[in-house]
């Protein structure tokens, strides 16, 4: 999608990227931390957004996109870009208490499960135009930021599950990839 700004004619451009899939190895990696939050960040979060929202999930971590930074895109709001949260390195400061909610993953494809995570959170990030901020999260925030700062540190949800249920998993995706059937033609049933 091409947005211009109007009278300075600047076009700004947007990209639906491609979301890696399990068992991808770069999302097994530890995200490096951002340095300088500039334009090509502002870049990085906007293809975010637009990636998680085309998905469609409600979001997504720099290296589902194979960019290898804490960055974080977040939309758990019923109305589509009404709560929308862009965090750069993000850590998890405080958690307090247990919930376990289902989760699915944009990348562990055709896969669901329950994982059990704390039920209220402190996160401490940046914003996009550099100002340190305090999130307090609770049920289904907490749950979707710790699904996304996971990514960051190269954890899916299925490494929190049990092992049978990750081999059973793991066997399913192998024999996908045997038979040459495209990964990217599988969805996931819930979108964090």
């Amino acid at each position: 999608m091409l947005t211009g700004s109007g009278a300075d004619d600047t076009v700004n451009t947007m990209a639906v990227r491609k979301i890696l899939k399990f068992p991808d190895p770069i999302l097994k990696e530890t995200a490096l931390v951002v340095r300088n939050i500039d334009s090509q960040v502002d870049e990085l979060v906007s293809d975010m957004l637009e990636t998680m929202y085309a998905a469609p999930g409600v979001g997504l971590a720099a290296p589902q996109l194979g960019v290898s930074e804490r960055i974080i895109v977040l939309d758990v709001g019923e109305e589509k870009g009404k709560n929308i949260i862009k965090l750069v390195n993000p850590v998890i400061a405080e958690k307090e208490g247990s919930i376990t909610w289902e989760e699915g993953c944009l990348s562990v494809v055709d896969f669901t499960e329950n994982v059990e995570r704390a039920n209220r959170i402190l996160v401490k990030g940046w914003t996009t135009d550099e100002k340190e901020i305090q999130i307090e999260a609770e049920a289904f925030l907490a749950v979707a930021l710790q699904h996304e700062i996971d990514h960051l540190d190269g954890k899916l949800f299925i490494d929190r599950i049990s092992r049978l249920k990750r081999d059973i998993y793991r066997r399913r995706v192998k024999k996908w990839i045997k038979e040459g059937v495209p990964l990217e033609d599988k969805k996931p049933t819930v979108h964090i």
